[in-house]
């Protein structure tokens, strides 16, 4: 992970340019999420979309990863690789974009259903996003890693969930990948202090078994060690005026798939 680099009004503007267009990737895909939808035609959408708009995708190479998106159903946690297998009924679908513009990067997530998913995977799936925005409340300016982490936990726990240890949120710039470090797990009063300027993307990765993952033979694709589903939500967020400040949304995801809330308001 690098150095922690706090950015300017203008810097956090471009980055917001560029979080946006991952949120309309993903808006744009939320129509195409269905029983019968191959990844990698997906994923061609997605690389066109991104270049259509005056983006790059972000992890194609990056790495030596060969595609735009993380593709991640059920059991898979993140990392996944698209191939041809179809989606069908019944399936989630972890679906992870960035996009590199203006010099920044964006980079967030969302476990869509496909079709008629079972109720207990539903629960999963609304929990790990409510804590996305219960670990959001506490990135403000003086509070710690570890508050944000023990904020997500708890959530999570509390429904007998396993929370991830081996792949954390991070900051995130003109790299991909800057500090600190944002686990979804900790202490409270712990880790490095907030401050104004500060960029992180912030993705619970839950799952509804044990916490603990096995890496695939790809090399890439993290999968629960107990087959269980796994959900994964992340929001890029800035520290404005002291408090949290979305730059990323799932407002068009959720225009596409007919979604009312106001679960980001507070952040607006």
């Amino acid at each position: 992970m690098g150095a922690i680099i706090l950015k300017t009004p203008e810097e956090i503007e471009l980055m917001r340019e560029s979080a946006q267009l991952v949120s309309k990737t993903l808006g744009m895909l939320a129509k195409e999420v269905k029983p019968g939808a191959k990844p990698l035609e997906l994923d061609k959408l997605a690389e066109e979309f991104i270049r259509d708009h005056g983006g790059a995708p972000g992890f194609l190479g990056m790495y030596d990863f060969p595609n735009t998106l993380n593709w991640s159903p059920n059991e898979q946690v993140v990392h996944g690789i698209p191939d041809q297998t179809p989606l069908k009924d019944g399936d989630i679908i972890s679906i992870d974009c960035g996009v590199f513009m203006n010099g920044f990067y964006g980079d967030h997530a969302y476990t869509f259903e496909v079709g008629e998913v079972a109720e207990e995977t539903k629960a999963l799936l609304k929990t790990a996003k409510e804590s996305l925005y219960i670990g959001i409340e506490e990135f403000k300016a003086g509070n710690r890693v570890g508050d944000v982490g023990f904020a997500i936990q708890k959530y999570n726990e509390a429904q007998g969930y396993g929370i991830v240890r081996e792949l954390v949120g991070h900051g995130l710039g003109n790299s991909l990948h800057e500090g600190p470090e944002m686990p979804n797990y900790g202490k409270r009063g712990r880790g490095k202090v907030f401050k104004e300027g500060l960029v992180v993307a912030i993705e619970p990765m839950i799952n509804m078994g044990t916490h603990r993952v096995i890496q695939g033979r790809d090399g890439w694709t993290i999968k629960t060690a107990d087959g269980k589903p796994s959900a994964h939500f992340e929001h890029n967020i800035a520290i404005v005026a002291g408090k949290p400040k979305l730059l990323s949304t799932f407002q068009y995801i959720y225009d596409a798939l007919g979604i009312k809330t106001e679960e980001e308001v507070p952040f607006k």
